[in-house]
């Protein structure tokens, strides 16, 4: 399965989102942590189990806008 995560630059940090799976989002001050912090949410919100891999791939970017590619395989 793939769905998208956003990552926007915002002023005061990062913001993350699945615009697939309602409510989940994310905020923190690096990227990183807000992506973290997403993938934490997107397991939950779609029921993937811990020992599933997710990986994440640069699909494309903009100057306030990245999209990232969330691959994983749901049973």
């Amino acid at each position: 399965m793939v769905i998208d995560l956003i990552v926007t630059i915002e002023e005061d940090g990062y913001s993350a989102e699945v615009p697939s799976l309602k409510g989940c989002e994310s905020w923190a001050h690096s990227e990183d942590e807000a992506i973290a912090n997403t993938i934490e949410l997107t397991r939950f919100y779609a029921n993937i189990d811990a020992d599933i891999e997710i990986k994440i791939d640069l699909a494309r970017r903009s100057k306030k806008k990245k999209v990232y590619k969330i691959i994983f395989k749901k049973e």
